[in-house]
């Protein structure tokens, strides 16, 4: 009899660990905002269902800076791109005097940069390489990198919450993709180990290449030339470049994912369009209209008027960052 006990006692603790692990959007507060998010994905899933999506139409796309992980005080590749303006110092000496160049030297942020500097300076710092050559310069960087404030490592402050939708959504044989301005390239050296999501699925800004044959080996040369600027209206054009298809997820947190919010929700199938507004000082930032990073005024007014669902960080979410 105490044999059958303990069995019986051994088995409850595996069944009722196995549904605690299965609880979906475990650090989603009860509420709306999670409700909204199974309900649709259970309509759009059931067979028999009005509202049902073949699986091989089932496409997510989600923004990355300020939608899967932060992106304050700057996006996150700025600072790789800061650490490369140090690297290359030695065979830049002009750069000892020029902007913004002087200033990143001297372990300052530049505070003024317009998005044509920007571009430029992504241009000098990730280009006359190699592609083999950059992804070991990215790796090598995210695994020693610290972020200024949190001193966490940057892999670190990717959001749990968001890591279980992107699990969700999978086990419903949702296909995730990333859709972000950062470029592609840089990403994929480590998103597919953080997100799971494969190289092929993402989908970002682009310098241009050329095919060469080095020392009889063929390459990738990366050029100092933007080739696709994959932000703001350029999101829909990715997206339908890389996919061929208009989602019917979309996730976003800025004004930059406006348009692709506004394309994927003007489906005549059921379409979920989500915002995620940065709310919670406390454990992270809080920030929208004024802010020069991840700006956030246009898409919000736009979310009532069609219905996007907004997720508030710190009244919807019970864990901020990867456990």
């Amino acid at each position: 009899m105490k044999l059958l006990q303990s069995l019986f006692v051994i088995t409850s603790l595996v069944v009722t660990t196995t549904c605690v692990a299965a609880e979906p959007l475990a650090s989603w507060q009860e509420g709306a905002r999670k409700n909204t998010i199974i309900e649709f994905v259970k309509k759009t899933t059931t067979e028999g269902s009005k509202d049902f999506i073949a699986v091989a139409d089932r496409v997510a796309v989600f923004d990355n800076d300020g939608t899967l992980w932060a992106e304050q005080p700057a996006y996150f590749q700025l600072f790789f791109a800061l650490s490369q303006v140090k690297q290359l110092a030695p065979d830049n000496p002009q750069w000892k005097t020029t902007q913004p160049y002087a200033d990143i030297l001297q372990g300052k942020i530049p505070a003024h940069m317009t998005e044509k500097d920007l571009i430029e300076l992504v241009m000098n710092t990730h280009a006359g390489m190699t592609s083999e050559v950059f992804t070991q310069q990215v790796s090598s960087w995210m695994s020693l990198a610290k972020h200024p404030i949190t001193k966490k490592p940057f892999t670190d402050m990717v959001y749990q919450p968001m890591l279980e939708l992107l699990t969700y959504l999978r086990e419903h044989d949702y296909k995730t993709f990333i859709v972000s301005g950062g470029g592609v390239e840089f990403m994929r050296a480590w998103a597919p180990d953080v997100y799971g999501i494969p190289a092929e699925q993402i989908i970002g800004s682009r310098i241009a290449s050329e095919y060469k044959v080095i020392d009889g080996v063929p390459k990738i040369v990366r050029l100092p030339e933007l080739e696709f600027n994959n932000d703001k209206a350029g999101k829909p054009i990715g997206i339908y470049n890389a996919i061929g298809k208009r989602p019917i997820i979309a996730v976003g947190n800025s004004d930059g994912d406006r348009a692709m919010l506004e394309w994927t929700t003007a489906g005549a199938e059921s379409r979920l369009g989500v915002i995620v507004h940065h709310t919670d000082k406390e454990r992270e930032w809080a920030y929208d209209k004024d802010s020069k990073i991840g700006k956030l005024d246009k898409a919000l007014i736009q979310a009532e008027k069609e219905n996007w669902l907004v997720v508030d960080m710190k009244n919807d979410w019970s864990v901020v960052y990867k456990k």
